[in-house]
């Protein structure tokens, strides 16, 4: 990291407050903007508040937030709101205080959130449950900004004693709520917003986050590795720019690596939207919705600002964090730092024999994945059968799919799935949303039991196994992080990606798409690690159709 005591940057710069432009000098003392002197200049670039993402699970970055730190100040963000749900689930109050402290450890500002879904339903098995007491502790701790997302929105909106508790709890400390409602529309969006959701980062139609924006909610308009709803919603940006927020919720290190919310300007700039909107947007509306630390560029704040070529291709040219330069010309100067490795791993290696299903019914239940989305279809399909097993049909793309419980021995839950296209091999990951067991798909019961007990052997991770090789990235903490180098996880990410999409996969982020197969919060069909689950009946379902 580079930091001078005193110094001063020139340019043009972006008074987001005031919505002007002008030519001048920005005095930086000891992190603090002292004064901005409006001047002439010989520098042509921009200077303007540092980006922020306003809903993310870092987890989803497969990096302990030190290292995610690392790969996102190059791309200007100075600043997350980070829901711990996913460590949460994993390793409880624990695990959130672990992201805090590891946060604190570099010139980056993490705020997040009280996980209000541990576990997210009572359908999976999870590794910790948060009571009233959990939610407390905190929801009364200074670092914690918010309620993350309600995931319950039926219990939301039917009133649920127990999700209006955690709802009165987050007022009394008077924090924001954030929303988690896909395709919730009309009277019932009016109740969810009613109970006191303020946001929501799970629209996918223009229709909804126009009915959720007219009953006072605010739109995270959403970029992640999988479920992509910008091209959807930007158009929100015409006359509701005051309820937008950007954010990726999830992002993977390759993708990471890439770019960040700096892409989602670039984008929506690029479509004829004034900057100056945007860029509230992306920067006043979080910092002011749940009230963060992060400088305005104004005198007397933190100097967390960043340099920019111009506003067109918006190249980030330095960002500045408390006024340390972080990041100059796509280097980053944050360091890694040493860190424990706290885990919550217990699932015993299986057998071949443990994924056979014999056939019961004429029609196989099947999970249609959709590229770019969270959501799945439900299908009705004929089915293969082999010596009494129902397996994968590789010509039809009708793959297995599984998922183990990684708290304890038990044995495997299995479902059917579309849409992987897999010719060979099979991928596993300990990243599943939410309670983050095993999930795995593939085209044999025995290479998917490799692949499983791969990631067993690792106590967390994510594998592939095709005919000629097999890769594993080992995931230490909680399963869901590793403690390595940002940009060398990101790099063997990106080959492991590659490979599976040698193997057939169609699929934008086949492991980011897989770790959503257990996500039964989000509709229609999902597998749990107790079972196939309607997420539309909200309960668990037939395999097979008599």
């Amino acid at each position: 990291m580079k930091s001078k005591n005193t110094y001063k940057l020139s340019g043009n710069i972006i008074d987001l407050r005031a919505e002007k432009i002008f030519k001048g000098t920005v005095h930086v003392d000891n992190g603090i903007i002292s004064k901005i002197v409006e001047e002439k200049v010989l520098e042509d670039h921009y200077i303007l508040p540092g980006l922020i993402d306003s809903h993310i699970h870092i987890e989803s970055s497969m990096l302990i937030p030190s290292e995610f730190a690392k790969l996102a100040v190059v791309h200007g963000t100075v600043a997350t709101v980070s829901d711990p749900h996913e460590i949460a689930n994993v390793l409880g109050i624990d695990g959130v205080k672990y992201m805090i402290a590891n946060g604190n450890k570099v010139p980056f500002k993490f705020y997040f959130g009280a996980s209000a879904c541990v576990p997210a339903t009572p359908f999976e098995t999870s590794g910790f449950q948060f009571h009233e007491k959990e939610m407390e502790e905190l929801l009364g701790m200074k670092e914690i900004k918010y309620l993350s997302e309600m995931m319950n929105f039926p219990g939301v909106i039917n009133r649920d004693a127990w999700e209006m508790r955690k709802i009165e709890i987050a007022k009394k400390y008077n924090k924001p709520v954030d929303g988690h409602a896909p395709g919730v529309t009309g009277e019932d969006a009016q109740k969810y917003a009613e109970a006191g959701v303020t946001t929501d980062h799970e629209c996918f139609t223009i229709k909804e986050a126009l009915d959720k924006i007219s009953f006072g909610m605010k739109i995270q308009i959403r970029e992640g590795s999988a479920a992509k709803n910008f091209e959807e919603l930007i158009d929100l940006m015409q006359d509701h720019s005051d309820k937008v927020l950007f954010c990726s919720d999830d992002k993977h290190p390759n993708d990471l690596v890439k770019g960040h919310i700096n892409e989602m300007i670039i984008r929506a700039i690029k479509k004829g939207y004034e900057p100056m909107k945007v860029l509230r947007s992306v920067i006043l509306n979080p910092i002011d919705h749940y009230g963060l630390e992060v400088g305005t560029l104004q005198v007397n704040d933190p100097a967390d600002m960043i340099v920019v070529n111009n506003l067109d291709e918006f190249k980030i040219l330095q960002t500045y964090v408390d006024g340390v330069l972080v990041a100059d010309n796509g280097t980053s100067y944050i360091d890694s730092v040493p860190e424990d490795q706290p885990n919550n791993f217990h699932a015993a290696p299986i057998t071949a024999d443990q994924l056979k299903i014999e056939p019961k019914g004429n029609k196989l239940k099947v999970i249609e994945a959709l590229d770019g989305q969270l959501i799945t279809g439900f299908l009705l399909e004929d089915f293969k059968v082999d010596n009494n097993n129902v397996v994968s049909d590789v010509d039809n793309d009708i793959l297995k799919l599984v998922v183990l419980n990684r708290y304890e021995k038990a044995e495997p839950a299995i479902a059917f799935i579309k849409n992987f296209n897999l010719k060979s091999g099979a991928i596993t990951s300990s990243v599943a949303h939410d309670s983050h067991n095993i999930v795995a798909v593939g085209t044999s019961d025995e290479a998917i039991t490799q692949a499983i007990n791969l990631v067993i052997k690792e106590e967390g991770g994510i594998s592939m196994i095709n005919n000629v090789e097999k890769k594993v990235i080992p995931l230490p903490v909680a399963g869901l992080m590793s403690t390595c180098d940002g940009y060398r996880v990101a790099t063997s990410y990106q080959i492991i990606d590659d490979e599976v999409h040698k193997m057939g996969s169609k699929l934008r982020a086949p492991y980011m798409t897989l770790s959503f197969m257990a996500l039964l919060v989000i509709p229609e069909l999902k597998l749990s690690d107790k079972g196939l689950f309607d997420g539309i009946k909200f309960s668990f379902t037939d395999l097979f159709v008599l």
